[in-house]
């Protein structure tokens, strides 16, 4: 099957902005990460230059291969690199011949994933923009039918983030993928569909805008 071309948007709102993952963006996520390593026990995040060069290069390929789109994080307010998270899982259904959607370039769905921010972006409106910037981008660009969420079910602080936005609990994952601390992780699903998605978007936005 031919890789579907998936060219990654900047993706602005009023305190960060989402650029494209790129080689320039290593120095930076090298600087974000060193603040406060203890707060990514659950996460896999670069650790370091030579780490964040990998990272890079790793969502790099799976750019190329169309299985993930990946973005730095960056505050406006002084261009500093504050974390990195991804479109990923990019699902392209088999529609029958004769669907209105059957040869979509988009996907039909998708997980948001791999997101973490710098101790100086913790309880500030970066996490819940940058998620309100790429469900805005899935559902309104791409009208995508499902995002998916998945986080390690031991991980309480990004499982209660998930649901204050109106992420719906699907169930716990057994085994389904390796942890950061290199175990079968179990992990606790989400998702938001279509049709939910205007009532999480004005969720969204009185969030940021109580920020």
């Amino acid at each position: 099957m031919t890789a579907i071309t998936i060219r990654p948007p900047v993706l602005e709102g009023r305190h960060i902005r989402l650029e494209p993952l790129a080689y320039r963006h290593i120095d930076g996520l090298a600087a974000a990460s060193a603040a406060d390593p203890s707060l990514y026990q659950w996460s896999p995040v670069p650790q370091g230059k030579i780490e964040a060069e990998k990272y890079v290069e790793t969502a790099l390929a799976w750019l190329d291969a169309g299985t993930a789109a990946s973005f730095a994080v960056v505050r406006l307010n002084d261009g500093a690199v504050i974390g990195s998270t991804r479109f990923f899982n990019l699902e392209h259904w088999a529609w029958p011949p004769g669907h209105p959607s059957r040869g979509r370039s988009a996907p039909d769905a998708c997980e948001i994933g791999y997101t973490w921010f710098a101790a100086s972006a913790i309880r500030t409106p970066a996490n819940t923009e940058a998620k309100l910037l790429m469900l805005t981008y899935a559902f309104e660009t791409w009208q995508v039918l499902r995002v998916c969420l998945h986080t390690d079910v031991r991980n309480a602080r990004s499982r209660a983030a998930i649901e204050r936005i109106g992420g719906q609990p699907e169930g716990i994952l057994r085994a389904h993928r390796m942890a950061a601390d290199f175990i079968p992780r179990d992990s606790a699903r989400y998702s938001i569909v279509a049709a939910e998605w205007p009532a999480v978007k004005e969720r969204l936005l009185q969030f940021r805008d109580r920020a």
